[in-house]
């Protein structure tokens, strides 16, 4: 990956680091799913009328946004919402590399190495740990709702990688905007079910009052987390995934919960406890093995000549 493209993805991580402070900020005065379907609003108005329809088929489209956006999403705000704290939501959502390469192997017929089947399982019983060691205050729902963020965004990264290899096997060269054009129009699914299921949990009380009497948390959280995290960051990771192998790509988000964590403790005092640290060391290095970022010395057999 060229030096620019690398940057641009460390860029990424650090807004997305960033991102979780932004979201607990919101969750406070907003309802989580009502949350979500304002962010996506912001993200598609206007930007939709002035990035063109991507090239993959609408359903394509619809499914991208499906786990990457409303899955991903309005799992995350409502674990934050529910008392996970930020910077533990970071390094819980890098569980999203370990599940990115599980689901691979199975939809794109990506058979894991060893090193990285390893990974899997150092990352498996390093979520282990934090999750029989987490705080008292961090509730059991929360933790689980997280990991099914993670999940739904590494589905997420499996279809997005899954369109960029038929566009490069049909000998289709990728628009600059291809990333961008899909954050954008994949954004169309998630706004009307979140209204309505907002209005089942929240009542239509709620929901009126949280639109007419919007907080300034809640209107810089939403400009951050839509025009930040979603059009750039999201921009510039689909268009990534799309040029580069996910293996290429993926060890970047290493960086969130270094970024996120610090982020935390800067700002609120966040600390994690001795399982939540040592079950957060033990996942990235199941995450860094997985990915390919760690490897095993070469070690040449008896006699080679090599």
């Amino acid at each position: 990956m060229p030096l620019r493209h690398s940057l641009l993805a460390v860029l990424v991580m650090i807004i997305w680091g960033v991102n979780f402070l932004a979201i607990d900020l919101g969750v406070d005065d907003v309802p989580p799913v009502l949350f979500v379907a304002i962010r996506f609003v912001v993200v598609l108005v206007p930007a939709i009328f002035l990035v063109p329809r991507p090239a993959a088929g609408w359903k394509d489209v619809l499914v991208v946004g499906l786990f990457l956006s409303l899955g991903q999403f309005a799992l995350l705000y409502t674990a934050m919402w529910l008392g996970m704290p930020p910077g533990l939501a970071s390094l819980l959502l890098q569980a999203q590399v370990v599940l990115t390469v599980l689901f691979a192997s199975v939809a794109l017929r990506e058979r894991p190495t060893t090193p990285q089947l390893v990974g899997v399982l150092l990352g498996a019983a390093g979520l282990v740990i934090v999750g029989i060691g987490r705080s008292a205050a961090t509730p059991a729902l929360a933790f689980l709702l997280a990991l099914a963020a993670a999940a739904s965004w590494a589905t997420g990264n499996v279809i997005v990688r899954r369109l960029g290899s038929a566009t490069q096997a049909a000998g289709t060269r990728q628009s600059p905007l291809a990333g961008l054009s899909m954050t954008v129009w994949s954004a169309l699914v998630v706004p009307v079910p979140m209204f309505a299921l907002a209005l089942v949990l929240d009542g239509p009380a709620a929901v009126g009052y949280s639109l007419a009497h919007p907080t300034w948390a809640a209107v810089l959280s939403t400009l951050y987390t839509a025009w930040l995290a979603s059009l750039v960051g999201y921009g510039v990771w689909n268009t990534l995934l799309d040029r580069y192998r996910a293996s290429a790509v993926v060890p970047f988000t290493m960086l969130v919960p270094v970024v996120g964590m610090t982020a935390a403790w800067l700002v609120q005092g966040e600390v994690p406890n001795l399982a939540e640290a040592g079950g957060g060391m033990l996942l990235l290095l199941g995450v860094a093995i997985t990915s390919g970022l760690l490897r095993w010395p070469y070690r040449p057999r008896y006699g080679s000549s090599a």
